[in-house]
């Protein structure tokens, strides 16, 4: 993926949402697991202060007694982490043994009999506690005493359990997260295949394999679908409007050009051969201009709008040479056609005639004595050889620039420039190089093969 892709840019986003949602989840999770911890510990403390209150008597002379201590075996262990503590209003003061000789440092508030406060505080050994506190009245022995009755847990039990939760929580959310991020990158994936397909079928559309976009496609994408489509369908009869004006223009032209041939014999004949001249190359480089746009405007939007045609280029190039035979130029030359009559290129069959035309005229214009026609198929190269003098090796890349000559022959420099619009409609390519029989060698392929 690209860094400025769009899908990249979902997946990043759905990946940092995920990450901020989980990390939300995990500290609430843990806050709302150590407040559950805090809450049972505070039901267990209530329960050892009934235990404690239960056991609480007032002795001969009024003293409290402790006659039935709570069970937890962790009240008499030192420092246990669990503790009991009984304040009498005369400051008698009882408790556990796990306390062993420190007190805990109640806060002064003012309780109500039967009233239960929740407190937390610091204990032996610097330890967090939390304690239950109440207040209760005895009687017995004729007086009726006042105690602060109070039982401790520590609160490094909750720290604890706290943090063994937030590791496995955090384990758990990991795989979580990565089971989320493959699940966006797939859901992005699937959601963006509608646009993967839209590029597909634009790219057929400029390889001329269609003329259209597909109509079946999601909702959220079909107005897009809808516009380019009626750009296409606005594009092809801009086009059409223009072959017809550029095919106007050039028939237009057809008929003066005409005319100028028969001025040009008619200077000829009384004796004007140097004016005759001049003009018979200006009509000719005229004569080839026109049959550009014509070759242009024949070809402009053929391909989109027929990507199935097909041309044999072994008849044509028979028929193309039994023509050229005829002319003065060819009389001496002899030609060889080596192309599987079963073979097809992906051409027009009009469009096929005006590149081999041309580079056939270029090959008669400059062999000696044999031109050859070889290759051929849907994805092969043609070749047209001669055996001319052949060209430069560092001459060859200016034979391809539009209107260069680098012989006086005749001609406009405009065969290949014509040769080359139409191989590109096609998305086709003409190169140059030597031939083994020592002429040029010129080789129409694929883009890419």
């Amino acid at each position: 993926m690209k860094p400025g892709s769009l899908r990249l840019r979902l997946i990043a986003g759905g990946i940092v949402a995920i990450l901020i949602a989980l990390s939300i989840a995990g500290l609430g999770l843990t806050v709302l697991f150590q407040r559950h911890v805090t809450r049972t510990l505070t039901g267990d403390l209530e329960v050892h202060l009934k235990q404690l209150i239960a056991g609480i008597d007032v002795g001969p002379q009024g003293e409290l007694v402790v006659t039935r201590p709570p069970a937890d075996p962790r009240f008499a262990d030192p420092l246990s982490g669990l503790y009991w503590q009984v304040e009498g209003a005369s400051g008698q003061l009882l408790r556990s043994r796990s306390l062993w000789d420190m007190t805990l440092k109640l806060p002064a508030d003012a309780l109500s009999p039967g009233d239960t406060h929740i407190h937390e505080l610091w204990g032996p050994a610097h330890s967090r506690l939390l304690v239950a506190e109440r207040s209760i009245v005895l009687s017995g022995g004729g007086q009726n005493p006042s105690a602060r009755i109070a039982v401790a847990v520590d609160l490094g039990r909750v720290a604890a359990a706290t943090v063994a939760f937030g590791k496995d929580l955090a384990i758990a959310l990991g795989v979580l997260g990565l089971v989320l991020a493959i699940a966006t990158s797939i859901q992005v994936g699937l959601g963006l295949r509608p646009l993967d397909s839209l590029r597909r079928g634009i790219a057929e559309i400029r390889a001329g394999r269609r003329s259209d976009l597909p109509a079946a496609v999601p909702a959220e994408v079909q107005p897009l679908v809808e516009e380019v489509n009626a750009l296409l369908e606005a594009q092809a009869g801009e086009i059409e409007r223009s072959r017809g004006r550029a095919a106007d223009l050039a028939h237009g032209l057809k008929t003066p050009l005409a005319a100028l041939a028969s001025d040009v014999a008619r200077l000829r004949e009384s004796g004007q051969d140097a004016v005759a001249s001049d003009i018979e190359a200006i009509g000719e480089a005229m004569s080839r201009h026109v049959d550009r746009e014509l070759a242009l405007a024949r070809v402009r939007g053929r391909v989109r709008l027929r990507p199935d045609v097909f041309t044999a280029p072994a008849p044509l190039a028979r028929a193309l040479v039994a023509t050229l035979s005829r002319t003065p130029a060819a009389q001496h030359l002899s030609f060889d056609i080596d192309i599987a009559d079963a073979a097809l290129a992906p051409f027009d069959r009009t469009d096929l005639a005006e590149v081999l035309g041309n580079l056939l005229e270029n090959a008669v214009r400059h062999a000696r004595t044999r031109v050859r026609i070889s290759g051929g198929g849907d994805h092969t190269a043609i070749h047209v050889e001669d055996d001319g003098e052949g060209i430069a090796e560092s001459e060859l890349p200016r034979v391809l620039e539009r209107g260069v000559r680098l012989d006086e022959r005749g001609g406009a420099g405009l065969g290949l420039s014509i040769v080359q619009d139409v191989l590109a409609a096609y998305n086709w390519r003409l190169t140059l190089t030597r031939s083994p029989l020592g002429g040029v060698k010129a080789t129409i392929a694929p883009e890419g093969v």
